[in-house]
């Protein structure tokens, strides 16, 4: 396989874990998935985002540099690695969320941080409709999504797509997940892993209809 480091991106509830495990399965990968479950303040952030938007922000942005610090420990040219997220956009949630004083803090430790991230070789982005995203989010049942605000996932969808379309630093595959199931339907699943075997450079699209539909 040509894509030894392949991130799998996204808004929340769109799959970018799910497959991220499928990929790993696989092609016998290592994961490196983001662990939104060791930040103390995501409970809060979703029940008053203005308090605790820095702390959350933050804590993700050093808790993700750790993790890309071990990656670059490890051997890429032996071995695939999976990850489901880009280091790359932290920075999404950053400008959605903090006040300029923040943000401008924020950047600082960005900007000293970003340069000793290894990039991947491909990146995958999922999208997904506003509806199809929330009925996904809604059916997985985390406890501290329960207040989550559909306004602000609709921030969050647009500042996603705007941030992938001008995104050059590496390879990019754009699937729409909205009428497809990879997780329980083999024919959605064997046509999204045609399109990752396909992607090797620039910006493509994929954009599929469920294997169900007559």
């Amino acid at each position: 396989m040509d894509n030894r480091y392949i991130v799998v991106e996204g808004p929340i509830g769109v799959g970018k874990t799910s497959l991220s495990n499928i990929l790993a399965e696989r092609f016998g990968a290592r994961r490196i998935f983001e662990r939104f479950e060791d930040n103390p303040f995501l409970a809060s952030f979703y029940t008053d985002r203005q308090k605790y938007a820095f702390q959350t922000q933050l804590f993700f942005l050093l808790s993700r540099f750790k993790q890309q610090e071990e990656l670059v420990q490890q051997d890429l040219f032996n071995s695939v690695t999976v990850s489901d997220y880009l280091f790359a956009k932290d920075r999404i949630f950053a400008c959605l969320t903090l006040d300029s004083h923040e943000l401008a803090l924020y950047e600082r430790v960005f900007e000293a941080l970003s340069p000793r991230v290894t990039k991947p070789d491909l990146v995958i982005y999922l999208q997904g409709r506003l509806d199809v995203l929330l009925h996904r989010i809604k059916k997985r049942g985390r406890e501290f999504e329960r207040q989550f605000d559909a306004g602000y996932l609709e921030e969050l969808v647009h500042a996603y797509n705007e941030f992938f379309s001008h995104y050059t630093e590496t390879p990019l595959l754009v699937v729409d997940t909205s009428d497809i199931d990879f997780v329980h339907d083999e024919g959605d699943l064997k046509g999204l892993l045609g399109a990752v075997d396909r992607a090797r450079q620039g910006t493509q699209h994929y954009l599929p209809t469920s294997s169900k539909r007559p």
